[in-house]
């Protein structure tokens, strides 16, 4: 059974289990890159509006990262991982929520389930 078989028999193989440790990550640093924003704006509103500076570079870099996340969610993770449109769905919704990266990246249930081999069938009866 290849590692494509597996994906879309319910288990993951090597590729599904790199693809979501990626995902992972990138939600962790996306997070991160929003707290960073998040910084950047308080300062910049609490001291001298010209000083800008975290927020123009912070910004793009977190549009970026959340554009990684959002496709790695759509187009990569739930095609080799066996989502469904609730489990997508949540994950796309903690895109938004401030931190939900953080979430994303600790969920129980996005975890890769090890792939197994199918048991060889029993044979019943004397052999002839």
């Amino acid at each position: 059974m290849t590692s494509s078989e597996r994906v879309g028999a319910g288990t993951t193989g090597n590729t599904g289990r790199t693809i979501l440790t990626a995902f992972r990550i990138v939600a962790a640093v996306e997070a991160l890159s929003w707290l960073v924003l998040i910084v950047a704006t308080i300062v910049k509103y609490s001291t001298d509006p010209q000083q800008a500076g975290g927020v123009k570079v912070m910004g793009p870099v977190h549009g970026v990262l959340f554009l990684c996340y959002v496709a790695l969610a759509l187009f990569e993770v739930r095609r080799r991982v066996p989502w469904d449109a609730r489990t997508t769905l949540v994950v796309l919704a903690d895109s938004v929520i401030p931190f939900g990266g953080f979430v994303v990246a600790r969920r129980a249930d996005l975890r890769v389930t090890p792939a197994r081999e199918p048991a060889a069938p029993v044979e019943r009866g004397a052999p002839r």
